[in-house]
């Protein structure tokens, strides 16, 4: 799943300096499963004192699935809407996704969620093909 790159995105790449607006514009256009995801985790943060909140309903379609692996799966776009929203993206599984804020990436909560132990007791046989 690619995204979706207008003739003015392109001719700003192509000359060196590209609009970071207009990029999470494009991946909001292009990835609008997985954008929404991210926005609805950066609200429910902005609205109370956790450290961290998570998403881990499973997609309802492969494609909004593959969505939410593009997003975490390229740097470019994970950094961009990290940046956008202020936040750091972590992910488990499939679709257990989940934000921290930036100075809580040394706390215990961030620590073990990206541990191995972690990932480990996330398995489900459910999810090996996913």
């Amino acid at each position: 799943m690619s995204l979706n790159i207008t003739p003015e995105l392109l001719k700003q790449a192509q000359e060196g300096e590209v609009n970071q607006e207009a990029f999470i514009e494009s991946i909001r256009q292009s990835l609008p499963y997985a954008f929404g995801i991210v926005e609805d985790l950066a609200k429910r943060l902005a609205q109370g004192e956790a450290e961290w909140v998570e998403h881990s309903v499973p997609p309802p379609t492969e494609q909004d699935r593959a969505q939410l692996l593009r997003m975490i799966g390229g740097d470019a776009i994970r950094g961009a809407v990290e940046r956008y929203f202020g936040i750091k993206l972590a992910f488990q599984n499939c679709h257990k996704t989940a934000i921290f804020r930036p100075e809580a990436l040394e706390s215990p909560a961030y620590q073990d969620f990206i541990s191995i132990r972690s990932q480990i007791l996330n398995q489900t046989p459910e999810l090996i093909d996913c």
